[in-house]
Formats: C-alpha cells, structure tokens, sequence
C-alpha cells in the first residue's frame, strides 16, 4: 500500500492538480484542469470548504449568544447543516454549469480560476443573504 505524505494530501485538496506534472513536448508545468470531472469537482470543492468557513463562525457565534435561549440553542446546528447543504444542493449544479461551459468552449481551467468560481458562489450567496433580510426591516 503506497503512503501518503502530509503534503500530499494538502496538495490534493487545497488546488486539484497544484502538483507539476512532468510533460515530454512543454518544458513548462501544466497545472490546469481539462477534463469535465477535474474541472466541475474543483469549483465544488472551493465551493464547499468556502461555505464552511462562512457558515462556522457564525455557528459558534450563534451558540455563544443563544445558549440561555430556551428553543434558539438549536440555531447553531442549522447554520452548521445549511453550510453543509448548500454546496450540496445548489453548489452541485452551479459548478457543473461552470464547467460545462468551460468544456463546450474548448478551454482549460486553470486552478485559481476554480477557486475564484467556488469563493464567488459562497460570496454571492452571503451577499444575497444579506440584501433578503435588509429586505424584510
């Protein structure tokens, strides 16, 4: 069985192919993603651990201020399982759209290109959040 490093492992989630790749006919690195699979699970990925970091401070806020509260003390779990469920529900969908297009148009994506789609969704999201509830005041 073939062990993996610490970094191996960072490398794998934190870019989708920041690891060169040795190529025979360029003398220069390839780190972008040209497959419909790499590209649509790169944007996802950003898409999931950006929502999480989103959504878990303010579950731990939530549980701080609403600790004494007799039937708010659930709201943390909530907020937790919508930063879960968001990028499962409608990040799916939006990054395979993302990177349909990118496949129909006959491009590479590069890898900061996935992280700045699956930051953007997250941070669209959040904004939208934001303007709904300014909404109802």
């Amino acid at each position: 069985m073939e062990e993996y490093g610490e970094s191996d492992i960072f490398q794998h989630l934190l870019g989708m192919n920041l690891v060169p790749r040795k190529n025979a006919t360029h003398s220069y690195n390839d780190t972008s993603l040209g497959d419909f699979s790499e590209m649509w699970y790169g944007v996802f990925l950003w898409a999931a651990v950006s929502s999480l970091i989103f959504h878990l401070p303010a579950s731990l806020l939530s549980f701080v201020a609403l600790r004494q509260h007799k039937m708010a003390r659930l709201m943390p779990i909530a907020i937790l399982l919508m930063g879960i469920v968001g990028p499962v529900a409608g990040g799916v969908l939006t990054s395979a759209a993302i990177a349909g297009v990118y496949k129909a148009a006959g491009k590479r994506m590069i890898s900061l290109e996935a992280l700045v789609f699956g930051v953007g969704q997250s941070f669209l999201i959040l904004v939208i959040s934001f303007l709904r509830v300014l909404a109802t005041l």
